[in-house]
């Protein structure tokens, strides 16, 4: 899961405002007693942060795995 995977699942559930807020003020003993913010500004990887997220906030195994239902985002050639 790269960053921007996981801010997109986070908005998809949650939707981007309190998307924001969640990842800014819920802390996680599963990450340490971090934020998810916090976490991934120490390189914890997005995809243990997603998972300590939808641990801490119920969600069914549908959302966990929502991301791998995403086709891979690729960059346009240059050109």
């Amino acid at each position: 899961m790269r960053h921007s995977e996981f801010w997109s699942v986070m908005d998809d559930v949650f939707g981007a405002a309190y998307a924001r807020s969640i990842a800014a003020d819920l802390v996680m003993t599963q990450l340490g007693g971090r934020t998810a913010e916090q976490a991934l500004a120490d390189g914890e990887q997005p995809r243990v942060v997603w998972e300590a997220l939808c641990d801490a906030t119920g969600q069914p195994e549908s959302v966990r795995w929502l991301h791998r239902g995403r086709p891979a985002r690729r960059r346009p050639p240059r050109g």
